[in-house]
């Protein structure tokens, strides 16, 4: 019988970040795919084509082939349990993908190999770098052309500010591609073009595989690796310092394999969490664990709520009573759920490095803790500062009921922030991360909770929570103050000129990237 402790040390759980277009859901798949968790990867590039992405859950996703809301993932693999969660790939994004990533002990970033480093994985990289977690990356669709090898592996040096150390070194690229060296494990794998497919040969037999030419710069390039740079270090890997860099295809579903064997391995196994009374260790027996994503309506029959909850410590069973700390209540977790897209599946227990889905009634909030026994809560949930405002008006006055549970809904899972005026009158001002989110609430709105709403967007682009002294505006018209849903003022202004001429003006005001609200979901 498995203990406590092995249970720890085989859990995985990990977050899959990249650009658009960069093969994110395809390799998603593929992982799936080898933990036997689906049987056939669906395709995303077409709309008209019927098998779509089995990550993808929600219409708008299928429709548009793009992820705009993250997803949990569970399969096992070689005595592993792995969770995977899926972060949205599109270049608008919401505070979701940010708070998902808080629930991962290590990060696979995907590259295109013919465009390299682009603005949504540097955003993304961003967040899971200042959190000092392990980052693995995949450099995507060598079976098509794409940039030098070392420029890729410079340019994340340069751009991101990691060390990377390849962990395999491709042969050839596009039609030219003829497999991978993997620096590893001392092998090579060949590429079959024609069956798509690949076979393991050792370094020897490789020779026939292979030109002259392509040979040749392969041993010049393990040459450098191996004399001129930098020796691989697992504890750097752990400290977020250096990140494995692993070349293939993953829509010809090359590299994909040894890839996940080898990051398996290399992966932290779940790690602790900053708590209000210290650091949380998986190993401590009682159960804990933090809500780190809500989503409404995902079986928009019943009309349902699911929390996920990230569990940190101890062992959970179903039916088992906790303490929901916030509002001091103990509830009984009854019905716990995990996921593999939109298909559920009842769990009866689960470990640290899990993700659990909970019903809720309206009970919880992003950050709330449950712990077993001693009460305490979790911390380093950040609120973060939207950059695109619109304002929102209801169509149809007889829904205002439907409209205010959707605003209320959506705003808990992270979709969009919400602003009044700070004489608290009728209007609405919405705040998001990416624009995006505007078209996905529309789109819910309608679908979810039968309402039709107008959204016209506002000049702003920057907002600041307020401490001290508010500012006398006047008919100022390129700022505005407002109170978000807290009742906490935030300044809205058009640019950061603005803004400096603002603070400039108010010695007094001291402006904040995050709520000043102290509530066991913000730090």
């Amino acid at each position: 019988m498995s203990t406590l402790r092995d249970n720890i040390v085989s859990g995985r759980t990990f977050a899959i970040i990249s650009h658009p277009d960069a093969g994110k859901t395809t390799l998603t798949e593929k992982l799936l795919l080898f933990g036997g968790a689906i049987r056939e990867a669906g395709a995303v590039k077409a709309r008209r084509q019927q098998a779509h992405a089995r990550s993808d859950w929600m219409a708008i996703e299928q429709q548009r082939g793009i992820s705009v809301t993250s997803t949990v993932l569970q399969f096992h693999y070689n005595g592993y349990r792995v969770n995977l969660l899926d972060t949205p790939g599109h270049q608008d994004f919401s505070e979701d993908t940010y708070r998902t990533l808080l629930a991962a002990d290590s990060v696979v970033m995907v590259i295109d190999a013919a465009k390299g480093v682009e603005p949504q994985t540097v955003k993304l990289f961003q967040v899971a770098s200042s959190r000092h977690i392990p980052v693995f990356t995949f450099i995507n669709k060598l079976d098509r052309e794409g940039r030098d090898p070392w420029d890729l592996l410079q340019e994340i040096e340069q751009v991101l500010g990691i060390q990377t150390y390849p962990m395999n070194w491709p042969v050839g690229m596009g039609l030219d591609f003829r497999g991978i060296y993997d620096i590893h494990h001392r092998r090579f794998e060949h590429f079959d073009r024609a069956n798509q497919d690949y076979r393991i040969v050792d370094y020897a037999a490789m020779h026939d595989q292979i030109p002259d030419d392509q040979r040749h710069a392969l041993e010049e390039a393990l040459e450098l690796i191996m004399d001129a740079g930098e020796p691989f270090s697992e504890q750097k890997v752990t400290q977020g310092l250096l990140s494995p860099v692993f070349f293939g295809s993953a829509i010809a579903n090359f590299g994909v394999k040894s890839f996940l064997d080898t990051f398996l391995q290399l992966a932290p196994p779940p790690t602790p969490r900053p708590s209000t009374i210290g650091p949380i260790d998986p190993s401590r027996e009682g159960f804990s664990g933090f809500v780190f994503k809500i989503q409404a309506n995902m079986n928009p029959q019943h009309r349902d709520r699911i929390a996920f909850v990230r569990i940190v410590s101890g062992r959970f069973e179903r039916g088992m009573a906790v303490n929901h700390v916030r509002s001091g209540r103990v509830i009984r977790l009854s019905q716990p759920q995990q996921f593999l897209a939109q298909d559920r599946f009842i769990v009866e227990e689960a470990f640290a490095g899990d993700v659990i889905g909970l019903h809720d009634p309206g009970l919880f909030h992003i950050g709330d803790t449950l712990t077993e026994g001693e009460q305490f809560e979790f911390t380093g949930f950040p609120r973060f500062s939207p950059e695109h405002f619109a304002e929102i008006e209801l169509k149809y006055a007889l829904k205002h009921k439907q409209y205010q549970r959707g605003l209320s809904e959506l705003t808990e899972e992270g979709l969009i922030q919400v602003f009044h005026p700070t004489d608290l009158g009728p209007q609405i001002y919405l705040g998001v991360v990416g624009p995006l989110q505007f078209e996905v609430l529309e789109y819910r709105m309608k679908m979810e909770y039968g309402v039709d709403i107008t959204i016209r967007p506002l000049n702003y682009s920057i907002a600041r929570w307020i401490e001290g002294t508010l500012p006398e505006l006047g008919r100022f018209d390129r700022a505005r103050v407002v109170l978000d849903a807290d009742e906490q003022p935030v300044l809205l202004v058009e640019d950061e000129y603005t803004l400096a001429r603002l603070q400039e003006k108010h010695t007094n005001m001291r402006l904040h990237e995050s709520s000043l609200l102290v509530s066991p979901y913000l730090s």
